[in-house]
């Protein structure tokens, strides 16, 4: 058998008894500063995902925009003119309420001779709305809504006179939001 060639590492000293490559552990790791790592490195993990998440779906905003303060319209204030006639009109399936409605104006010292009342044509109006014709009658109008408790202001020439159309004329519709008294319902209830 031929003898094998000699190299730089037959020439170092042997101080073990062990030949071979041995890996011992590092010095200063335990098992428990390991696990204790893991566990924070995980938990921080976990923690920025989260952010992320919620950034990403818009839960959370980084550089929030400062919102510009718009200062509130001021409210509309109606002016009580009593040299008005007003109309009221009851559109709800309740009888008396454009009776109501006059008796309230003529203890606000509303001229007796100028408020008229009768029933509309529908018994189906949602809400009570004060009609009035040019925009000089609004804030007329805005005091009358104000004096019957609330409603809605609407400028329509629906109620206008054709043969007089300087008249100073308010028209009160009541609807349904002061009647006790539901419509009667087309549908038949389920058996």
């Amino acid at each position: 058998m031929p003898q094998p060639v000699r190299d730089r590492f037959d020439d170092v000293p042997r101080t073990s008894g062990r030949v071979g490559a041995h890996r011992a552990e590092a010095p200063g790791m335990n098992g428990w500063a390991v696990l204790l790592w893991s566990f924070v490195a995980a938990l921080i993990l976990i923690v920025v995902g989260i952010f992320a998440t919620l950034v990403a779906q818009q839960r959370i905003t980084l550089f929030p925009v400062a919102e510009e303060s718009v200062a509130p319209a001021p409210e509309e204030t109606g002016v009580v003119d009593m040299t008005y006639s007003v109309l009221v009109l009851n559109a709800t399936p309740e009888d008396g309420l454009d009776a109501q409605v006059r008796e309230t104006l003529i203890n606000a010292q509303w001229p007796d001779e100028l408020i008229s009342y009768g029933d509309a044509g529908t018994q189906d109006f949602a809400e009570t709305t004060v009609y009035y014709v040019s925009d000089a009658e609004r804030e007329a109008a805005l005091g009358l809504a104000d004096l019957i408790g609330g409603a809605l202001v609407d400028q329509s020439d629906i109620y206008a006179d054709p043969n007089d159309p300087e008249q100073k004329q308010l028209v009160v519709v009541v609807g349904l939001d002061r009647s006790s008294a539901q419509p009667e319902s087309t549908e038949t209830p389920a058996e």
